[in-house]
């Protein structure tokens, strides 16, 4: 047993060791150039969270009333796809200014229900909706990088968002605002290739105001629609985005 561990702690200090040697640095001036373009392409996942009503008055065409309490939620992660191309600024060894005009496709997948309509086995009645989502994203970040090591270089990152939503159907029981700004913090590494330097990143993105549609509820000529779009009274979406950026 002591030989095993001792093994086990000689391996730790060998490779602890062999991960400070130096060794040769591929493309080692190309974080000098004070601006330099690349693409991107990555994956996202989208969600909203909601704030729900809770009991509302419902009137009928008839003209009768009744109150229900219709609960609203962004249940599932759904995955979509984002593409883009970079432009970065150098400001310092350690600070640089990134703009990263990107499209970002996907959904989120909502789930509405009725507590006070249960089904022949007791359950709330519930409805579904897919709400597709395009977004045209403009962020501005700043990145904060480590020294370079080798041909690896890790930072961390914040910035602000704005974007253009390119979808919406009349239909939908929930439709966003066109436009929203986010913000958004990540952390990501340089990898410093032969011939290209990768950058894989994984960021967060959180809406910063209201991203409901509230007039959308008064345009949809089917009252019941009406009931679970006025469901909720305010919406914040959020994002996960893993890219990879090539230079």
């Amino acid at each position: 047993m002591k030989n095993l561990l001792f093994a086990i702690i000689l391996s730790a200090v060998s490779m602890a060791a062999l991960a400070q040697e130096r060794t040769v640095q591929n493309k080692p001036y190309i974080d000098l150039r004070p601006l330099h373009f690349g693409i991107l392409v990555g994956m996202n996942m989208q969600d909203i969270e909601f704030e729900n009503v809770g009991p509302q008055t419902i009137i009928a065409e008839d003209g009768t009333e009744s109150v229900q309490t219709i609960m609203c939620d962004a249940d599932k992660w759904n995955p979509g796809f984002s593409v883009g191309v970079l432009a970065e600024l150098r400001l310092n060894d350690h600070l640089t200014a990134r703009l990263t005009p990107t499209m970002h496709f996907g959904a989120k997948h909502l789930t509405f229900r009725n507590l006070t309509m249960p089904d022949e086995n007791g359950n709330p009645y519930t409805v579904t909706q897919d709400l597709k989502n395009t977004y045209i994203s403009i962020p501005l970040d700043i990145k904060f990088c480590a020294q370079r090591f080798n041909n690896y270089r890790p930072y961390i990152m914040a910035g602000i968002n704005p974007m253009i939503n390119l979808t919406g159907k009349a239909e939908d029981y929930i439709r966003l605002k066109r436009y929203d700004t986010f913000v958004e913090l990540g952390i990501g590494c340089d990898f410093y290739l032969p011939f290209f330097k990768l950058i894989p990143e994984l960021k967060f993105c959180y809406s910063l105001a209201d991203a409901l549609d509230k007039n959308h509820a008064n345009e949809l000529k089917d009252v019941n629609m009406r009931a679970y779009a006025n469901s909720v009274r305010a919406g914040h979406s959020k994002m996960i985005v893993l890219t990879f950026y090539f230079e």
